[in-house]
């Protein structure tokens, strides 16, 4: 029941934010500006937050940092291969299936899930896998799509523009500026402090209740294999490579461990379609993999739990 207790109110809430989505005639215009609060205020502030009080030594793990995005990057280049070569995709397609296969909702859900979960003990290794991860992906998606197609860019300037995109992500930035206040013992006056703390407070709630609501605007179907494949690759395959890398590099405290294994095992980000979108590209597969993937999460993200509970991991 503890665990239960644990995963359900996160589910809940992407189930209320659905249940109202489906109950109003509200388009998703409705959520800029919930968005923008998301993605540029609660989540920064809640990384910045933590970030800033935990030691400096605490936030070095090279071990860690090769086992996680390690895996991800493995994860990203089987999605890629499989819809490449077995289900004959073209470059785009495969590119936009290698994200899917390996891209956890590791922004709206991650914090949360995380935290609840573990404790502050594991906002370092949150941290840590949310950054590394942004930039891993960040810059192999444009990077292969281009590589794939006669471009005027030169790849120079696409690494250039994916590094901008990556150091200039909110996220990204809130968590150097963590890194930079604990290294200076940063200590902000106490209106701004509380400021942060109300903030902090509000980042898990708003993103999964938004995450609910855009999921109930997508359609699922399966009349495609790369739709179970990639949902098979990115909720087994992936955390099942981290836990293995991560206990054959050793010494990863368990919190780290068990943190690593988590936001990996999470479902498809919502980034996922939205870059789908962007490159007109594996669409429907996408917006079926996101939602999908978030239902049956409910079930392994739960026995995951379990099994850390109970010591099976």
């Amino acid at each position: 029941m503890e665990v239960l207790s644990l995963s359900l109110p996160f589910f809940g809430l992407i189930l209320l934010g659905w249940a109202s989505a489906k109950a109003t005639s509200y388009g998703e215009e409705g959520l800029k500006w919930m968005s923008f609060f998301i993605i540029y205020i609660a989540l920064p502030a809640l990384f910045f937050q933590l970030i800033r009080k935990t030691p400096l030594e605490e936030l070095a793990n090279p071990g860690f940092i090769i086992g996680t995005s390690g895996s991800t990057l493995a994860i990203f280049l089987l999605a890629y291969l499989f819809g490449r070569y077995f289900s004959r995709n073209n470059n785009t397609e495969s590119t936009m299936q290698a994200v899917a296969g390996s891209y956890s909702n590791i922004g709206y859900m991650g914090p949360g899930l995380t935290l609840a979960a573990f404790g502050e003990a594991a906002v370092v290794p949150t941290a840590l896998v949310f950054c590394f991860d942004n930039a891993l992906l960040f810059t192999l998606t444009p990077l292969f799509v281009e590589l794939g197609k006669q471009s005027e860019h030169h790849i120079g300037a696409v690494l250039l523009q994916a590094t901008k995109k990556v150091l200039l992500h909110p996220f990204i930035m809130a968590t150097i500026a963590g890194v930079v206040a604990s290294a200076i013992n940063f200590e902000p006056p106490q209106f701004i402090e509380n400021i942060l703390n109300l903030l902090k407070g509000a980042a898990a709630p708003c993103a999964l209740f938004v995450l609910g609501v855009v999921i109930a605007g997508r359609k699922a179907h399966l009349n495609s294999i790369d739709i179970p494949v990639t949902l098979l690759i990115k909720l087994i395959l992936h955390p099942l490579l981290v836990y293995i890398l991560l206990t054959w590099i050793g010494d990863i405290p368990p919190i780290w461990l068990y943190t690593g294994v988590l936001m990996s095992a999470l479902p498809p980000a919502l980034n996922v379609f939205i870059l789908a979108q962007q490159y007109d590209a594996f669409i429907e597969q996408a917006s079926s993999i996101v939602l999908i993937g978030t239902i049956i999460a409910v079930f392994t993200v739960t026995a995951l739990l379990y099994a850390i509970q109970y010591g099976w991991i």
